[in-house]
């Protein structure tokens, strides 16, 4: 009886991360009991479910020991409170990730064994003196390589992280398929493997910077270290086990080309194919130029939000490096000024902290940002560009744009400045309701990765005042 009052009111209670939680109630002797069933421990090897075990009469839980081989993969595998502790996209695209990995080693041990052969590897006649300067210029060409890249794309990197990803992995694929052509042409062994190196190294900037913005995208407990060790063990184990295949798989394909270039189109379809999966299951909540124009567009069209998962589903991973539509954010107030009227044409009619120019026959859109503009800002000026953009194509549009596209189609055409002051106008209603849309619908509006400059500026509000 004692027992059974003792275990209607729980002294405390426990949960391992997410897990069912386990009540404890005082039995009769003073001692603590804990209810029975799927609870979990945490030890060397993880959480393990116990079962209840009678002990000297009296009942206790004691780990299933069938269930340790799983706890101990689980724990070493896995950022430590997973799942809740990651993103829910982290499933599947680590799956795919762990596919696009093992097929990409077994590509490279084809590609390995056929520039070491092209070095002379093997052949007595081969020279020690060339090998070793043929390795030195291809290194040192992929290293300079590696530091033209980063200085000229690593701030874009962030901005469109599933396009440079996928762009990473392809690159590469270009650059094994040189590396087993090389032997085959041997005047141009050097420059080959040279080229190849380079865009290997490309690679390792594009695809380690992205790997590191989707480390901060899957992490969701300030975790960031531990979701990427625990990438870095999934991706070794994979790589291990390439290993292994490759040392079976490269004596049936060594000395039969033919045999070796289809083992290495089969690897590298199912390469790129892991990895257009890995990256269309991301679900970034974040907005960046391809995904704001998605929803933008089906919010002028009909009025609603996208929500992350159907915005990324939609987001081109193709062609997402050469929009259509210009737009630059952060540049110098120089560029756009020359004259007291020109500043005023741009402060006319709002009071906005950034100042807009736009190109109509170029379709281009300038944005300079105060010094004061935060997310939000640089939010509704990447809008305002956008909706711009939308007023040169066809499309169903709210009333007040609509009117003014037919204005701008049939009528005389307006100075660019006159329709940036009409747009800051409807976006004055307009953005207020979207940007409410969008935080509704799950988007982090308190940061993006749109692509912004550095430049920022100040301006008086009334500069005409200073003329007089």
């Amino acid at each position: 009886m004692a027992d059974a009052a003792g275990f209607e009111a729980p002294l405390c209670s426990e949960r391992f991360g997410s897990g069912t939680a386990r009540g404890c109630s005082a039995a009769a002797d003073g001692s603590l009991q804990w209810e029975a069933g799927e609870w979990g421990h945490w030890g060397f090897f993880g959480v393990f479910p116990a079962r209840p075990e009678e002990q000297d009469g009296r009942r206790a839980l004691v780990p299933r020991a069938a269930s340790r081989p799983l706890s101990a993969l689980r724990a070493v595998f896995l950022p430590q409170g997973f799942p809740d502790s990651v993103s829910p996209d982290y499933v599947p695209y680590q799956l795919w990730d762990s596919v696009q990995a093992f097929a990409s080693s077994l590509s490279g041990a084809l590609a390995t064994q056929a520039v070491l052969l092209g070095i002379g590897v093997g052949n007595s006649k081969a020279s020690v003196t060339a090998a070793a300067a043929t390795w030195l210029v291809k290194d040192s060409t992929g290293m300079l390589g590696r530091i033209v890249f980063a200085w000229w794309k690593g701030s874009k990197l962030d901005c469109n992280a599933k396009q440079w990803r996928l762009f990473a992995d392809i690159l590469n694929d270009v650059a094994m398929f040189l590396e087993i052509m090389a032997p085959i042409y041997p005047i141009c062994f050097t420059m080959t493997v040279s080229i190849s190196n380079l865009a290997k190294c490309i690679v390792s900037v594009a695809g380690g910077a992205t790997r590191a913005a989707l480390t901060m995208h899957q992490a969701r407990r300030n975790n960031m270290a531990d979701v990427s060790a625990k990438d870095s063990s999934q991706e070794t184990m994979v790589n291990l086990a390439g290993l292994l295949v490759s040392l079976l798989m490269l004596p049936l394909v060594s000395g039969c080309l033919s045999l070796s270039l289809g083992c290495f189109f089969f690897l590298t379809a199912l390469h790129i194919y892991a990895n257009y999966r890995a990256v269309r299951a991301l679900v970034m909540e974040t907005l960046n130029e391809g995904r704001l124009q998605l929803v933008l567009k089906h919010f002028l069209q009909r009025g609603e939000i996208l929500d992350p998962v159907s915005a990324n589903k939609m987001e081109p991973l193709w062609t997402g490096f050469w929009p259509s539509f210009s737009l630059s954010l952060g540049v110098p107030l120089h560029r756009l000024i020359s004259s007291v009227f020109e500043l005023q044409q741009l402060l006319e009619g709002h009071q906005e902290p950034y100042l807009l120019r736009w190109d109509q026959s170029r379709n281009q859109v300038w944005v300079v940002l105060s010094q004061i503009a935060g997310p939000e800002v640089v939010l509704r000026a990447a809008t305002h560009g956008l909706v711009l953009g939308a007023l040169q194509q066809d499309g169903p549009l709210p009333g007040e744009l609509e009117e003014l596209r037919n204005h701008m189609w049939a009528g005389p055409k307006k100075g660019s400045w006159v329709l940036v002051k009409e747009t800051h106008q409807v976006l004055d209603k307009l953005f207020p309701k979207f940007l409410k849309g969008l935080q509704d619908a799950g988007w982090r509006t308190e940061k993006h990765q749109l692509e912004v400059d550095e430049w920022r500026a100040t301006w008086l509000l009334t500069p005409e005042k200073k003329i007089l």
